[in-house]
Protein backbone atom coordinates (compact mmCIF):
# COMPACT_ATOMS: atom_id res chain seq x y z
CA UNK A 1 0.00 0.00 0.00
CA UNK A 2 2.46 2.58 0.81
CA UNK A 3 4.64 2.01 -2.23
CA UNK A 4 1.46 2.54 -4.37
CA UNK A 5 0.97 6.06 -1.92
CA UNK A 6 4.70 6.87 -2.82
CA UNK A 7 3.56 6.50 -6.73
CA UNK A 8 1.11 8.62 -6.39
CA UNK A 9 2.97 11.54 -4.20
CA UNK A 10 5.42 11.75 -7.29
CA UNK A 11 2.68 11.71 -9.67
CA UNK A 12 0.93 14.54 -7.76
CA UNK A 13 4.16 16.64 -7.66
CA UNK A 14 4.73 16.05 -10.86
CA UNK A 15 1.09 17.42 -12.02
CA UNK A 16 2.19 20.47 -9.54
CA UNK A 17 4.93 21.07 -11.93
CA UNK A 18 2.65 20.60 -15.51
CA UNK A 19 0.07 23.09 -13.80
CA UNK A 20 2.32 26.10 -13.43
CA UNK A 21 3.93 25.64 -17.01
CA UNK A 22 2.77 28.35 -19.15
CA UNK A 23 2.44 26.18 -22.22
CA UNK A 24 0.01 24.09 -20.50
CA UNK A 25 -1.63 26.81 -18.76
CA UNK A 26 -2.58 28.14 -22.11
CA UNK A 27 -3.90 24.61 -23.45
CA UNK A 28 -7.46 24.64 -21.45
CA UNK A 29 -8.37 21.52 -22.41
CA UNK A 30 -4.99 20.14 -21.22
CA UNK A 31 -4.85 22.41 -17.94
CA UNK A 32 -8.11 20.97 -16.80
CA UNK A 33 -7.83 17.27 -17.44
CA UNK A 34 -4.00 17.96 -15.40
CA UNK A 35 -6.00 19.89 -12.87
CA UNK A 36 -9.14 17.27 -11.97
CA UNK A 37 -6.10 14.50 -11.86
CA UNK A 38 -4.51 16.55 -9.64
CA UNK A 39 -7.62 17.27 -7.17
CA UNK A 40 -8.26 13.83 -7.43
CA UNK A 41 -5.05 12.78 -5.28
CA UNK A 42 -5.01 15.91 -3.39
CA UNK A 43 -7.14 14.14 -0.52
CA UNK A 44 -4.70 11.09 -0.77
CA UNK A 45 -1.24 12.89 -0.75
CA UNK A 46 -2.83 15.24 2.19
CA UNK A 47 -3.55 12.11 4.53
CA UNK A 48 -0.49 10.43 3.59
CA UNK A 49 1.79 13.17 4.14
CA UNK A 50 0.16 13.49 7.56
CA UNK A 51 0.77 9.84 8.23
CA UNK A 52 4.45 10.13 7.33
CA UNK A 53 4.45 13.65 9.85
CA UNK A 54 2.70 11.71 12.93
CA UNK A 55 4.67 8.28 11.97
CA UNK A 56 7.71 10.92 12.97
CA UNK A 57 6.36 12.41 15.53
CA UNK A 58 5.98 8.85 17.26
CA UNK A 59 9.83 8.04 16.64
CA UNK A 60 10.33 11.15 18.55
CA UNK A 61 8.00 10.55 21.04
CA UNK A 62 9.52 6.86 21.94
CA UNK A 63 13.29 8.41 21.89
CA UNK A 64 11.75 10.89 24.73
CA UNK A 65 10.76 7.89 26.71
CA UNK A 66 14.60 7.22 27.07
CA UNK A 67 14.91 10.38 28.82
CA UNK A 68 15.82 9.98 32.72
CA UNK A 69 13.17 13.14 33.63
CA UNK A 70 10.11 11.51 34.65
CA UNK A 71 7.65 14.04 33.95
CA UNK A 72 9.00 14.21 29.87
CA UNK A 73 8.80 10.41 30.53
CA UNK A 74 4.71 10.83 31.43
CA UNK A 75 3.91 13.35 28.30
CA UNK A 76 5.52 11.22 26.26
CA UNK A 77 3.90 7.98 26.99
CA UNK A 78 0.86 10.16 26.76
CA UNK A 79 1.55 11.73 23.86
CA UNK A 80 1.82 8.22 21.97
CA UNK A 81 -1.10 7.61 23.30
CA UNK A 82 -2.94 10.07 21.04
CA UNK A 83 -0.29 9.24 17.81
CA UNK A 84 -0.88 5.80 17.30
CA UNK A 85 -4.51 6.82 17.45
CA UNK A 86 -4.16 9.11 15.00
CA UNK A 87 -1.69 6.89 13.14
CA UNK A 88 -4.14 4.05 13.02
CA UNK A 89 -7.22 6.40 11.78
CA UNK A 90 -4.87 7.53 8.94
CA UNK A 91 -4.20 4.46 7.85
CA UNK A 92 -8.27 3.20 7.91
CA UNK A 93 -8.73 6.32 5.56
CA UNK A 94 -5.58 5.82 3.25
CA UNK A 95 -7.04 2.21 2.58
CA UNK A 96 -10.83 3.83 1.64
CA UNK A 97 -8.88 6.36 0.08
CA UNK A 98 -7.17 4.12 -2.44
CA UNK A 99 -10.33 2.15 -3.21
CA UNK A 100 -11.64 1.98 -7.16
CA UNK A 101 -13.48 5.33 -7.15
CA UNK A 102 -17.26 4.90 -9.13
CA UNK A 103 -15.98 5.80 -12.35
CA UNK A 104 -19.82 7.64 -12.55
CA UNK A 105 -20.18 8.97 -8.80
CA UNK A 106 -19.67 12.94 -10.46
CA UNK A 107 -21.97 12.36 -13.38
CA UNK A 108 -25.68 13.63 -13.16
CA UNK A 109 -28.12 11.15 -12.90
CA UNK A 110 -31.43 10.05 -14.21
CA UNK A 111 -34.16 9.55 -11.63
CA UNK A 112 -36.86 7.31 -13.00
CA UNK A 113 -39.70 6.94 -10.77
CA UNK A 114 -42.67 4.38 -11.66
CA UNK A 115 -45.73 3.27 -9.54
CA UNK A 116 -45.72 -0.71 -8.99
CA UNK A 117 -48.39 -3.03 -7.10
CA UNK A 118 -50.98 -1.04 -5.64
CA UNK A 119 -52.98 0.63 -8.46
CA UNK A 120 -53.78 4.60 -7.13
CA UNK A 121 -51.86 4.52 -3.88
CA UNK A 122 -48.87 3.40 -5.55
CA UNK A 123 -49.38 6.68 -7.92
CA UNK A 124 -50.03 8.84 -5.13
CA UNK A 125 -46.63 7.41 -3.17
CA UNK A 126 -44.25 7.81 -6.55
CA UNK A 127 -45.15 11.52 -5.90
CA UNK A 128 -44.26 11.42 -2.39
CA UNK A 129 -41.17 10.05 -3.32
CA UNK A 130 -40.65 12.39 -6.01
CA UNK A 131 -41.10 15.31 -4.07
CA UNK A 132 -39.00 13.59 -1.32
CA UNK A 133 -35.80 13.54 -4.02
CA UNK A 134 -36.61 16.78 -5.23
CA UNK A 135 -36.45 18.83 -1.84
CA UNK A 136 -33.22 16.66 -1.14
CA UNK A 137 -31.58 17.81 -4.19
CA UNK A 138 -32.64 21.90 -3.23
CA UNK A 139 -30.94 20.94 0.35
CA UNK A 140 -27.43 19.52 -1.32
CA UNK A 141 -27.56 22.52 -4.02
CA UNK A 142 -28.71 20.36 -7.29
CA UNK A 143 -31.01 21.43 -9.85
CA UNK A 144 -33.50 19.05 -10.90
CA UNK A 145 -35.29 19.18 -14.31
CA UNK A 146 -38.80 17.14 -14.93
CA UNK A 147 -37.99 15.50 -18.33
CA UNK A 148 -41.07 13.41 -18.86
CA UNK A 149 -44.46 12.31 -16.79
CA UNK A 150 -47.24 10.10 -17.48
CA UNK A 151 -50.32 11.24 -14.69
CA UNK A 152 -52.56 8.67 -12.86
CA UNK A 153 -56.30 9.89 -13.37
CA UNK A 154 -56.96 9.94 -9.44
CA UNK A 155 -53.71 11.93 -8.50
CA UNK A 156 -49.47 10.83 -8.72
CA UNK A 157 -47.33 9.76 -11.17
CA UNK A 158 -47.71 6.41 -13.03
CA UNK A 159 -44.18 7.61 -14.19
CA UNK A 160 -41.69 10.45 -13.38
CA UNK A 161 -38.35 11.30 -15.27
CA UNK A 162 -36.12 13.87 -13.73
CA UNK A 163 -32.36 14.67 -14.93
CA UNK A 164 -30.49 15.85 -11.29
CA UNK A 165 -28.02 18.13 -11.98
CA UNK A 166 -25.13 18.61 -9.62
CA UNK A 167 -21.96 17.86 -8.28
CA UNK A 168 -21.53 14.25 -6.79
CA UNK A 169 -25.19 13.16 -7.65
CA UNK A 170 -24.92 9.80 -8.49
CA UNK A 171 -22.16 9.45 -5.77
CA UNK A 172 -25.36 10.23 -3.32
CA UNK A 173 -28.62 9.11 -4.79
CA UNK A 174 -27.12 5.25 -6.24
CA UNK A 175 -28.25 3.65 -3.55
CA UNK A 176 -31.59 4.66 -4.18
CA UNK A 177 -32.27 2.24 -6.91
CA UNK A 178 -34.60 -0.79 -6.11
CA UNK A 179 -38.21 -1.33 -4.86
CA UNK A 180 -39.84 1.43 -2.45
CA UNK A 181 -42.60 -0.16 -0.13
CA UNK A 182 -45.35 1.54 1.50
CA UNK A 183 -47.59 0.82 4.34
CA UNK A 184 -50.59 3.33 4.72
CA UNK A 185 -54.31 3.79 4.72
CA UNK A 186 -55.59 5.01 1.54
CA UNK A 187 -57.80 8.19 1.65
CA UNK A 188 -60.18 6.33 -0.24
CA UNK A 189 -60.11 3.27 2.56
CA UNK A 190 -63.30 3.25 4.12
CA UNK A 191 -62.39 0.84 6.50
CA UNK A 192 -59.14 2.24 7.90
CA UNK A 193 -57.27 -1.15 6.27
CA UNK A 194 -53.64 -0.52 5.79
CA UNK A 195 -52.55 -0.97 2.36
CA UNK A 196 -48.87 -2.50 0.74
CA UNK A 197 -48.12 -0.77 -2.64
CA UNK A 198 -44.80 -0.81 -4.09
CA UNK A 199 -42.94 2.28 -6.21
CA UNK A 200 -39.74 1.29 -8.03
CA UNK A 201 -36.65 4.30 -8.53
CA UNK A 202 -34.10 3.51 -11.36
CA UNK A 203 -31.15 5.98 -10.89
CA UNK A 204 -29.27 6.39 -14.13
CA UNK A 205 -26.08 8.15 -14.48
CA UNK A 206 -26.51 10.71 -17.55
CA UNK A 207 -24.09 9.37 -20.27
CA UNK A 208 -21.88 11.64 -22.60
CA UNK A 209 -21.91 10.84 -26.05
CA UNK A 210 -18.55 9.82 -26.68
CA UNK A 211 -19.66 6.82 -23.99
CA UNK A 212 -22.61 5.70 -25.93
CA UNK A 213 -22.71 6.24 -29.19
CA UNK A 214 -26.08 5.93 -31.10
CA UNK A 215 -26.73 5.24 -35.09
CA UNK A 216 -29.45 7.43 -36.15
CA UNK A 217 -30.83 3.84 -38.86
CA UNK A 218 -31.53 2.15 -35.54
CA UNK A 219 -33.91 4.36 -33.67
CA UNK A 220 -37.75 4.88 -34.87
CA UNK A 221 -38.95 8.20 -34.05
CA UNK A 222 -42.73 8.56 -33.72
CA UNK A 223 -44.30 11.93 -32.67
CA UNK A 224 -48.08 12.77 -31.65
CA UNK A 225 -49.86 15.22 -29.14
CA UNK A 226 -48.76 15.50 -25.60
CA UNK A 227 -51.79 14.45 -23.18
CA UNK A 228 -52.47 15.65 -19.63
CA UNK A 229 -54.78 14.44 -16.90
CA UNK A 230 -57.79 11.98 -18.14
CA UNK A 231 -56.07 11.81 -21.70
CA UNK A 232 -56.89 15.04 -22.73
CA UNK A 233 -54.84 16.98 -25.37
CA UNK A 234 -52.69 19.76 -23.99
CA UNK A 235 -51.07 20.30 -27.39
CA UNK A 236 -52.26 21.78 -30.68
CA UNK A 237 -49.38 20.41 -32.56
CA UNK A 238 -47.50 17.22 -32.32
CA UNK A 239 -44.49 17.62 -29.98
CA UNK A 240 -44.48 14.40 -28.21
CA UNK A 241 -41.93 12.43 -29.03
CA UNK A 242 -41.51 8.60 -29.06
CA UNK A 243 -38.40 6.78 -29.39
CA UNK A 244 -37.43 3.30 -29.98
CA UNK A 245 -33.67 1.61 -30.36
CA UNK A 246 -34.33 -0.90 -32.51
CA UNK A 247 -31.89 -3.04 -31.95
CA UNK A 248 -32.25 -3.30 -28.07
CA UNK A 249 -36.02 -2.77 -27.98
CA UNK A 250 -35.98 0.69 -25.01
CA UNK A 251 -38.87 3.35 -25.49
CA UNK A 252 -38.77 6.20 -24.37
CA UNK A 253 -41.17 8.85 -24.79
CA UNK A 254 -40.87 12.66 -23.72
CA UNK A 255 -43.91 15.37 -24.14
CA UNK A 256 -43.15 17.99 -20.90
CA UNK A 257 -41.86 20.45 -23.65
CA UNK A 258 -43.93 22.56 -26.19
CA UNK A 259 -40.85 21.93 -28.18
CA UNK A 260 -40.80 18.71 -30.65
CA UNK A 261 -37.21 19.02 -31.16
CA UNK A 262 -36.75 19.89 -27.31
CA UNK A 263 -38.46 16.74 -26.60
CA UNK A 264 -36.67 14.76 -28.96
CA UNK A 265 -33.44 16.01 -26.99
CA UNK A 266 -34.18 15.12 -23.77
CA UNK A 267 -35.45 11.99 -25.20
CA UNK A 268 -32.02 10.99 -26.55
CA UNK A 269 -30.37 11.94 -23.47
CA UNK A 270 -32.76 9.30 -21.58
CA UNK A 271 -31.76 6.81 -24.03
CA UNK A 272 -28.58 7.11 -23.89
CA UNK A 273 -28.25 6.65 -19.99
CA UNK A 274 -30.50 3.24 -20.29
CA UNK A 275 -27.56 2.47 -22.79
CA UNK A 276 -25.56 3.09 -20.57
CA UNK A 277 -27.20 1.39 -17.69
CA UNK A 278 -27.43 -1.84 -20.08
CA UNK A 279 -23.79 -1.85 -20.59
CA UNK A 280 -23.17 -1.40 -17.10
CA UNK A 281 -25.31 -4.38 -16.15
CA UNK A 282 -23.68 -6.34 -18.37
CA UNK A 283 -20.50 -5.99 -16.90
CA UNK A 284 -21.52 -6.10 -13.76
CA UNK A 285 -22.94 -9.55 -14.73
CA UNK A 286 -19.52 -10.67 -15.57
CA UNK A 287 -18.36 -10.12 -11.69
CA UNK A 288 -17.87 -13.06 -9.58
CA UNK A 289 -20.86 -14.41 -7.58
CA UNK A 290 -18.87 -13.78 -4.07
CA UNK A 291 -18.16 -10.65 -4.94
CA UNK A 292 -21.44 -9.86 -5.54
CA UNK A 293 -22.56 -11.20 -2.18
CA UNK A 294 -19.77 -8.94 -0.46
CA UNK A 295 -20.55 -6.10 -2.20
CA UNK A 296 -24.07 -6.24 -2.89
CA UNK A 297 -25.72 -6.10 -6.42
CA UNK A 298 -28.17 -3.18 -6.63
CA UNK A 299 -30.89 -5.10 -8.27
CA UNK A 300 -33.47 -2.81 -8.72
CA UNK A 301 -36.04 -6.12 -8.27
CA UNK A 302 -34.93 -6.21 -4.66
CA UNK A 303 -37.00 -4.37 -2.02
CA UNK A 304 -34.75 -2.06 -0.27
CA UNK A 305 -37.07 0.17 1.93
CA UNK A 306 -40.36 0.06 3.47
CA UNK A 307 -42.14 3.23 4.77
CA UNK A 308 -44.60 2.30 7.46
CA UNK A 309 -47.20 5.57 7.92
CA UNK A 310 -48.98 3.88 10.78
CA UNK A 311 -46.04 3.22 13.19
CA UNK A 312 -44.11 6.77 11.67
CA UNK A 313 -40.80 4.45 10.42
CA UNK A 314 -38.88 3.88 7.77
CA UNK A 315 -36.93 1.10 7.25
CA UNK A 316 -33.82 0.06 5.15
CA UNK A 317 -33.76 -3.90 5.05
CA UNK A 318 -29.95 -3.83 3.30
CA UNK A 319 -28.50 -2.22 6.12
CA UNK A 320 -31.11 -2.86 8.92
CA UNK A 321 -31.66 0.85 9.37
CA UNK A 322 -34.85 2.12 11.40
CA UNK A 323 -35.52 6.13 12.06
CA UNK A 324 -39.15 6.45 13.36
CA UNK A 325 -39.50 10.23 11.85
CA UNK A 326 -41.50 9.63 8.71
CA UNK A 327 -42.32 13.13 8.01
CA UNK A 328 -38.69 14.94 7.93
CA UNK A 329 -37.18 11.95 5.85
CA UNK A 330 -40.11 12.57 3.09
CA UNK A 331 -39.15 16.10 3.36
CA UNK A 332 -36.15 15.45 2.10
CA UNK A 333 -34.07 14.91 5.20
CA UNK A 334 -31.88 11.97 3.48
CA UNK A 335 -28.88 12.36 4.85
CA UNK A 336 -28.18 9.54 7.66
CA UNK A 337 -30.21 7.03 5.36
CA UNK A 338 -27.72 7.61 1.97
CA UNK A 339 -24.71 8.41 4.89
CA UNK A 340 -25.02 5.15 6.51
CA UNK A 341 -25.70 3.18 3.05
CA UNK A 342 -22.18 4.47 1.62
CA UNK A 343 -20.38 3.55 5.15
CA UNK A 344 -21.82 0.19 4.48
CA UNK A 345 -21.29 -0.80 1.14
CA UNK A 346 -17.63 0.94 1.61
CA UNK A 347 -17.00 -1.15 4.49
CA UNK A 348 -18.05 -4.15 2.45
CA UNK A 349 -15.62 -3.33 -0.54
CA UNK A 350 -12.80 -3.14 1.94
CA UNK A 351 -14.08 -6.58 2.99
CA UNK A 352 -14.03 -7.85 -0.24
CA UNK A 353 -10.29 -6.25 -1.24
CA UNK A 354 -8.88 -7.88 1.47
CA UNK A 355 -9.74 -11.67 0.97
Amino acid sequence: MFARLKDIEKRYEALEVKLSDPAVIANYGEYQKYAKEHADFSRIVDSFRLYEKTSVQIAASQELLRDADEELKAMAKEELLELRTRLQELEEKLKVLLLPRDANDDKNVFLEIRAGTGGEEAALFAADLFRMYAMYAEKTGWKVEVVSTSFADAGGFKEVIALVEGKGAYSRLKYESGVHRVQRVPVTEAQGRIHTSAVTVAVLPEAEEVEVTIDPNELRIDVYRSTGHGGQSVNTTDSAVRITHIPTGLVVTCQDEKSQLKNKVKALKVLRARLLDQMKAKQDAAISEARKKQVGTGDRSERIRTYNFPQNRMTDHRIGLTIYNLENILDGELDAIIGGLANHYQTETLKAAAL
